[in-house]
């Protein structure tokens, strides 16, 4: 089996489309969404959708949460806010109703799916450093977790201690304990502006980090069309 694991999708359904078909390329026969399908990006109705349409599973992302929501939006900066309330009202109530229903963490096949931590999963905390990776350990009971919300593509490991590693291609040892964050698909942060996405291949016991070209421009124009804010369409340039 070869798992295509992806997520902040964050509405970019250039970048969407663009991931999906790379996953057919590389023979992915199934297909999980790590959340923040919504928010920033001028699609969030037709990336809904796709991710609907591949009846895969799908954990919660924090925009997801604020999208289905009708109080306040706090604890994210303005142009978050204003790409929410802008996303709130393109949804009808069934959308929202679905991402509301959406559960916080599971149990797919043999591993772990989370959109921000294992141990406070409602507290939207980010997973940055050894020390952060390291209490989700404590709450993880499979090998392998795969995990989202920074938009960095980045690998912890336990073993004596927790380290991390770069993600390219990791070989998963049954031993050790790992905590992979897959990147983003729609508003890369680590400096590459191109989608990133994780294959796990459960034959050959290895996790490999995908990066995917994508129309930036078009993307970018969706942005300005819409009226959202067009810091939101430069940043996918420098992929920040």
């Amino acid at each position: 089996m070869r798992f295509a694991i992806f997520g902040d999708i964050h509405a970019n359904l250039h970048a969407l489309q663009a991931v999906l078909a790379d996953a057919q390329e590389q023979s992915c026969t199934h297909h999980v969404c790590m959340g923040d399908i919504v928010g920033y990006n001028a699609y969030p109705k037709e990336c809904l959708d796709m991710i609907r349409d591949l009846d895969c599973p799908v954990v919660k992302g924090n925009h997801d949460e604020l999208a289905s929501l009708d109080g306040p939006i706090e604890g994210l900066n303005p142009l978050a806010e204003l790409s929410l309330k802008w996303t709130r009202a393109q949804l009808p109530e069934e959308d929202r109703e679905w991402l509301r229903n959406l559960r916080m963490q599971r149990l797919v096949r043999d591993f772990t799916i989370v959109h921000a931590t294992l141990d406070t999963p409602h507290n939207w905390a980010y997973i940055m450093t050894q020390l952060d990776a390291a209490a989700s350990f404590s709450y993880q009971h499979t090998t392998l977790c795969f995990v989202g919300h920074t938009h960095t593509p980045k690998a912890y490991v336990r073993d004596e201690g927790v380290r991390s590693e770069p993600l390219d291609v990791l070989a998963i040892l049954k031993k050790n304990k790992y905590l992979i964050n897959v990147g983003s698909v729609g508003q890369s942060r680590d400096g590459d502006s191109r989608s990133a996405y994780c294959i796990y291949d459960t034959d050959s016991n290895e996790v490999t980090l995908r990066r995917v070209a994508y129309d930036i421009s078009a993307a970018q124009k969706a942005i300005i069309d819409a009226g959202l804010p067009s810091k939101l369409a430069t940043r996918l340039v420098t992929g920040r």
